[in-house]
């Protein structure tokens, strides 16, 4: 057990794998099992700065991916169980859509949202695209705030979105 312990550590070793491991990080850490992915993507950035976005990219989708694993089980659970829609909070999210699920990336209530989102059949590339933009927000504010905000973020951010 020790040495398959060992085994995994070794794998997911930054230097050697980094993005793949940054990626399967967080798109785990996006399905209901509760792990963070903001130390990997923080430890890729600080090894290698010049690569922030890029690690913010990958990051990104591997936990939208996840969130869209979320999804589809919520959806499953909503072919497989026969309930009513009538309790208020499953009322209120319904009313929301899929714009609340901007914020799914947050701690114990982000990643059951994404299921609920399914479960209740709302429209699945619009639930995505806010749940792409909640996370790669989180992820952007978090790593630069961490790493102190690198040289030429600004720069990098203005580029990215056109100006």
């Amino acid at each position: 057990m020790e040495s398959l312990i060992h085994s995994l550590i070794d794998w997911f070793s930054l230097p050697r794998n980094g993005l793949g491991s940054v990626f399967l990080v967080a798109f785990a850490s996006a399905t209901l099992l509760p792990m963070g992915s903001e130390p990997a993507v923080f430890a890729y950035a600080k090894l290698n700065p010049e690569q922030f976005w890029l690690v913010v990219a990958v990051a990104t989708v591997g936990n939208t991916l996840g969130g869209a694993v979320n999804w589809w089980m919520g959806r499953g659970a909503s072919a497989a169980i026969a309930t009513g829609r009538n309790h208020r909070l499953l009322r209120w999210f319904e009313r929301l859509g899929p714009p609340a699920l901007v914020v799914s990336f947050l701690p114990v209530v982000g990643d059951p949202m994404c299921a609920l989102a399914g479960w209740l059949r709302l429209p699945f590339w619009r639930c995505i695209g806010w749940i792409a933009l909640g996370r790669v927000l989180r992820y952007t504010l978090m790593t630069s705030l961490l790493l102190g905000v690198p040289d030429g973020w600004w720069r990098g951010l203005g580029r990215l979105i056109g100006f």
